[in-house]
């Protein structure tokens, strides 16, 4: 079996931020998910998506690819986990410290897996849960440490027309080489315009 690529994608402001400060903006960062008439499938009944056209012909190309979520333990807290199911209907590996054994006991039956040794190991089991299609890391912390490891080899932006001033950058702590991509390709949204990158191979 083929293994697909590793992938991150996330809502971004004008001058970087995937949340302003204290987790603020959020609901400008994410204005173009409820832009629109056609309703994009959510596994999840508290969340749904009501996209422009162009934009629910991006979505499900994109999601179409993807066969597996890596996240970090702040993003699986302050969503509780979805309550077990993730609105993408993907199976979800997080990178954690620790295990939260009284949620896994909560919740026996969601596609989570819990890895505590490392962005390497969670990338390999976000791998074995794609079938072959490819892994996406959360933007912030994660897709930083899967640069890194030099894991990670494309970026998606969809960037919207807000400046939060600051917050969580999409990466973080990359040292002060430069890092070089290719691209774009440009897809244009209602509210957002869509960026892909390739990473270049160091």
């Amino acid at each position: 079996m083929s293994t697909g690529i590793v992938t991150t994608s996330a809502s971004v402001s004008l001058d970087g931020f995937i949340a302003g400060p204290g987790e603020t903006g959020i609901e400008h960062l994410f204005e173009w998910y409820d832009a629109g008439t056609e309703v994009f499938p959510s596994a999840n009944p508290g969340v749904s998506f009501n996209l422009s056209a162009a934009d629910h012909a991006y979505l499900t190309a994109a999601m179409a690819r993807i066969g597996a979520l890596v996240v970090g333990r702040h993003l699986f807290d302050i969503t509780d986990g979805w309550g077990g199911t993730h609105p993408l209907d993907k199976p979800v590996v997080v990178l954690t410290h620790h295990v939260p054994h009284d949620w896994v006991a909560a919740h026996p039956a969601a596609p989570f897996r819990f890895v505590t040794t490392g962005i390497e190991d969670a990338v390999a089991a976000g791998h074995e849960a794609a079938g072959g299609l490819d892994v996406a890391v959360n933007a912030g912390r994660m897709a930083s440490q899967a640069l890194a490891a030099g894991l990670l080899e494309e970026v998606v932006l969809d960037v919207v027309p807000v400046l939060l001033g600051g917050g969580v950058p999409f990466f973080d702590d990359l040292g002060a080489a430069p890092r070089l991509l290719d691209g774009p390709e440009i897809t244009p949204g209602e509210r957002v315009t869509h960026l892909r990158f390739s990473v270049r191979a160091a």
